[in-house]
């Protein structure tokens, strides 16, 4: 229970129109997209300036009051969900403060939307690679905390590659403004990467400076059928040698496709007969490199025996429906029940053996239940989520995430010495599994910053490092 005077305090520090008790306003913040993690709060906080988000995080400091940073909660490890905690929304921060098109960098709030962040950097004749299904409403604070990746990350890295600097409100209430725009500065401890996936438990990120780029002068998009994940894999390489610039690489498998297919209005399949799996590649053209390159890739990779079938977008319209089928997998899954979701990261060379192992220990321990592994080949990213079997009790099936779970990570890091988590985060459902799978010195290590910076554990509590 949190003091009523610390309350009143928490209001003031606000400022007009900067908190809400309203519960009808409060209630969407408190559930995360997957509907897995439930919340509550006695207090929604909504700063419009990095002052105020000091003046309370101070107050929080000096009465030990525990605080959620939140931004457009599209969070899937239930990170933003505070648990009685305060909640403090960012989304009011949302200027873009500046763009340098000659220095090829952008300053902007944390509580710029995505989707409008690459429209400021277009607007500068710039390219802000960041790209995702949800970038028309995740945040660049929230994107910043959770090491975001998305489906540029083969070309481009994921956040951490693309911001050069931050300005956050650390736990004591104080600011430290390291807004660089340089690309090179070798003076100590590189400070913006502690708090770059650190998702709100080291402070609050409030702004950052992030890399911007060339736009490509233009960009093709195919879709193609492959016999088996090692195809895939082997195409990637075959497509970079002969592509250049491949910016996206995604896999799909059968079932993946037919659940949107089934689901999400306008969808159509690409080809004219099923295959086993998919992938979609992006490949952006310099200016003066001719059009083609795609349809010359297609029919190369065929001669190899690498696709059975492909088409290139005729238009830009085509290349939207086309990623669209891939972002719409995720979202499709829901109206087919519980689904047990893994993010995941394996070698590239190892996705192949990874599937074809982590799907046949799924169908050993949950006879029926349908893996739709899919996702970021390029950067070894794999989406392993598996729906439940057809016509099965949804709550029964959820019922045995941490078991299924267990088998999948297992196998992830001891036999193929990969990461189960590589681009959602930590949050707090995997706030105990990292503890079985990173080593002692790690978990220690991190513990030891958590307490340096927050001795008082008032940020975030209880996600990503217990204290």
């Amino acid at each position: 229970m949190i003091a009523a005077d610390t309350i009143a305090r928490l209001k003031a520090a606000a400022g007009a129109g900067g908190w809400s008790e309203d519960a009808g306003e409060i209630a969407p913040l408190l559930v995360e997209w997957r509907d897995k993690y439930h919340g509550a709060t006695p207090l929604l906080l909504k700063p419009n300036s990095v002052e105020a988000v000091a003046a309370i995080v101070k107050v929080c400091a000096e009465t030990r009051t525990p605080i959620v940073p939140q931004g457009g909660n599209t969070g899937l490890v239930g990170g933003q969900v505070p648990q009685g905690q305060v909640l403090l929304s960012l989304r009011r921060l949302n200027q873009v403060r500046n763009v340098d098109a000659l220095g090829n960098t952008m300053t902007l709030e944390a509580g710029v939307i995505l989707a409008e962040a690459q429209k400021a950097a277009d607007d500068a004749g710039r390219l802000f690679p960041m790209s995702l299904a949800s970038e028309g409403s995740a945040t660049i604070g929230g994107l910043i905390s959770t090491n975001a990746g998305g489906t540029g990350v083969l070309a481009y890295g994921n956040m951490r590659e693309l911001v050069l600097g931050l300005e956050a409100v650390l736990p004591d209430g104080r600011v430290w403004r390291g807004l660089s725009g340089l690309r090179k500065d070798n003076t100590g401890y590189d400070l913006k990467q502690i708090f770059i996936g650190a998702e709100g438990t080291l402070g609050v990120v409030t702004a950052a400076t992030v890399k911007l780029f060339a736009k490509p002068a233009a960009t093709e998009t195919a879709f193609v059928a492959v016999p088996n994940v090692e195809a895939a894999v082997a195409l990637l390489r075959f497509a970079q040698e002969r592509a250049g610039s491949v910016t996206g690489f995604e896999l799909i498998p059968r079932i993946g496709l037919e659940f949107v297919l089934k689901h999400v209005p306008g969808a159509r399949d690409p080809l004219n007969a099923p295959h086993p799996w998919y992938v979609l590649i992006e490949i952006s053209l310099h200016a003066g490199e001719a059009a083609g390159v795609a349809g010359d890739l297609l029919a190369d990779a065929a001669t190899q025996g690498l696709i059975a079938d492909g088409t290139v977008a005729q238009s830009k319209a085509q290349a939207q429906a086309l990623w669209k089928l891939r972002e719409e997998v995720s979202g499709a899954q829901k109206p087919e029940g519980g689904s047990i979701k893994h993010d995941v990261s394996v070698p590239v060379s190892s996705i192949p053996a990874f599937i074809a192992r982590a799907t046949a220990a799924v169908a050993a321990i949950a006879p029926g239940a349908r893996p739709v592994p899919f996702g970021h080949i390029g950067d070894g990213n794999i989406h392993f989520n598996i729906s439940q079997p057809a016509g099965a009790d949804t709550a029964q099936f959820l019922a045995r995430w941490d078991e299924v779970s267990r088998v999948v990570h297992d196998i992830v890091v001891h036999e193929f010495a990969g990461s189960i988590s590589a681009e959602h985060g930590v949050g707090q459902m995997k706030v105990d599994e990292i503890v079985r799978y990173k080593s002692a010195e790690a978990i220690d290590t991190m513990r030891a910053i958590k307490r340096a910076l927050d001795p008082s554990n008032i940020m975030n509590p209880g996600k990503v490092v217990r204290a």
